[in-house]
């Protein structure tokens, strides 16, 4: 079981100097996001915060459900078939969800 952190530590320690988004780790939606499928991706909502976040495509939709099940971000990208020349593209996407709170190392 995973621990609990609050938004304020979270959000501390991703604005702390050195901190960076590590795709070697393994990650997950945040237990306090709930994703909301729609015809261009899915809407990310967090609970906490009460921030609202687009996932502009299906395929990324797919990668962070597959975050869950995945030792680390590699195997979701390929679990999810994401090609080879957009893996930057979606590892930045992740970063940002990362940054936001919305994703959190498991």
């Amino acid at each position: 079981m995973a621990c609990a952190v609050s938004t304020e530590v979270a959000h501390a320690a991703r604005s702390a100097p050195g901190w960076e988004f590590d795709p070697a780790q393994p990650w997950r939606l945040s237990a306090a996001v709930a994703l909301r499928d729609e015809s261009f991706g899915a809407l990310a909502y967090d609970f906490t915060t009460r921030r609202l976040s687009f996932l502009k495509s299906r395929l990324l939709v797919d990668v962070v459900r597959a975050l869950e099940t995945v030792p680390d971000v590699g195997a979701a990208l390929t679990a999810a078939g994401v090609p080879e020349g957009d893996r930057a593209t979606y590892l930045r996407a992740l970063e940002g969800l990362a940054l936001s709170g919305m994703l959190t190392p498991r």
